[in-house]
């Protein structure tokens, strides 16, 4: 079984990358639209820039960044608080912010209840 172009909106990929940042916004959802249409910030025209010329992996905290045609194939770390996380852009991410791949919270996983928590709990020895 042949495996499946990626198309976003109809549009192959290498279509998607010719087509100028107006065109593109054409096609994304109303909330990345009206941004690109406002203009992106200083910070984000920089990242687009160090992504164009940089061949190794680029730092970011512009979570509010949209992941753009031309980043695909690229790895990009992404800051989430407390370290940069890395994220390999792929064709699926288009129209998506960097700030969704990379989580601020880590997943809270609870072990048994703690000193004080139940009636019971004061008969569980402390060592």
């Amino acid at each position: 079984m042949a495996k499946k172009e990626f198309t976003f909106r109809g549009k192959p990929l290498d279509e998607l990358q010719r087509m100028s940042m107006s065109e593109l916004a054409e096609l994304l959802p109303s909330a990345a639209r009206r941004k690109i249409k406002r203009g992106l910030t200083e910070q984000e025209k920089i990242l687009l820039n160090n992504l164009k010329t940089s061949k190794k992996t680029v730092k970011t905290h512009c979570r509010t960044m949209i992941v753009l045609p031309e980043m695909v194939s690229k790895t990009i770390k992404v800051y989430n608080g407390k370290s940069f996380e890395d994220v390999m852009i792929q064709p699926e991410m288009i129209g998506h912010y960097f700030g969704e791949f990379v989580m601020t919270r880590k997943k809270v996983s609870h072990s048994a209840p703690g000193i004080g928590a139940t009636k019971s709990s004061a008969n569980v020895s402390v060592k």
